[in-house]
């Protein structure tokens, strides 16, 4: 699989998902800096030097080899906010297989945009990428995930059950999934 960047932004109709830019860093900081948003992340909020050695790591990413990361920022049309990102994580370059990832500033939740832009990653996976199957690793706790991969027709797979652990507490996965083939389908469908 060779693996070439998309050469320009992906547009929808209230979205703008481009590459992150040094510019971006303090509207990146101020929801990366939310406790809420590390919730289901089993993370803590970086601070500090973490959060530029972050936002730093993000902007020199490669998408090469099996766990690189191809990250968008995902702006708002309207006013050029940076409302949140969007990702792919390659999980095999063999099976050809991605994961699918989003965080959102949750200043901006309740009006579809992390569906949306979901939505156009996914579309990016499969038709520029080539990847046969793309999936989604979600706490079950974390409704609002749900309802995304949900409406954007995912399929779960799996309920790991305590298959994780963060700060002393278990926590059981969601993977929810969807291949090429089925996208394509959906898409014929909600076109008619």
């Amino acid at each position: 699989m060779k693996i070439t960047l998309p050469s320009k932004p992906v547009q929808t109709s209230r979205l703008l998902l481009r590459p992150f830019m040094a510019c971006d860093f303090e509207q990146y900081a101020a929801y990366h800096a939310l406790p809420s948003v590390y919730r289901y992340l089993y993370a803590s909020p970086p601070v500090g030097k973490a959060l530029h050695e972050q936002f730093s790591a993000i902007l020199n990413a490669s998408f090469e080899t099996e766990n690189d990361v191809f990250r968008l920022a995902v702006i708002r049309q309207d006013d050029d906010a940076l409302i949140g990102e969007v990702l792919l994580k390659i999980a095999s370059l063999g099976a050809l297989q991605a994961e699918i990832g989003y965080i959102f500033n949750p200043d901006y939740e309740g009006y579809g945009y992390a569906t949306e832009a979901v939505s156009a990653m996914i579309d990016l996976g499969f038709d520029h990428f080539g990847f046969h199957r793309i999936f989604a690793r979600l706490d079950p706790q974390n409704v609002g995930s749900v309802g995304i991969v949900e409406r954007l027709g995912l399929r779960c797979e799996a309920h790991l059950i305590e298959n994780d652990r963060f700060n002393g507490v278990w926590g059981d996965e969601y993977i929810y999934a969807i291949r090429a083939v089925e996208w394509q389908a959906r898409r014929l469908v909600h076109a008619r």
